[in-house]
């Protein structure tokens, strides 16, 4: 076990966990921060996704030990008040809700990086992000609508 700092949704966090722990369960399991969700483990759905400086990141795939001094933001981080989270609750985009938080947090870091995304790159930044459920149709229609926010 070692000691790691982290500045997780600007906060200082301390964890004493092996080195090889994935962040997700560190986050999970230490943190109890439980809105990044475990889909598969091996990086294919992205349930699991967080921001690591501002950048869009699968948790299941990220050793503690890698994670060093950068910035992790979670959906708790967001505090529901993000143009994105709006859009999808006013689009209904959410069916199970499994897969929403990692779908929220990849839609935020693209329009973080892109205000006015096309159709073809909200599919293309979307494109990793699996959601049993179908609602691709509703989740790209409120990234148009937070879009819309952002930019009015």
């Amino acid at each position: 076990m070692e000691e790691f700092t982290l500045n997780i949704n600007k906060e200082e966090h301390k964890v004493s966990v092996d080195p090889e722990t994935p962040l997700l369960w560190v986050l999970r399991d230490h943190l109890k921060l439980f809105g990044t969700k475990y889909g598969c483990g091996i990086g294919e759905c992205a349930a699991c996704t967080v921001h690591l400086d501002g950048e869009s990141r699968k948790s299941c795939m990220i050793p503690i030990a890698d994670v060093g001094t950068s910035k992790i933001m979670t959906i708790e981080g967001l505090k529901g008040e993000h143009p994105v989270q709006k859009a999808w609750l006013e689009g209904d985009v959410a069916q199970c809700g499994y897969c929403q938080p990692g779908q929220i947090m990849s839609a935020v870091a693209l329009l973080n990086q892109n205000s006015n995304p096309s159709d073809d790159e909200i599919r293309d930044a979307m494109s990793g992000n699996l959601c049993r459920c179908g609602t691709y149709v509703r989740i790209n229609k409120a990234i148009r609508a937070a879009s819309e926010e952002i930019n009015s």
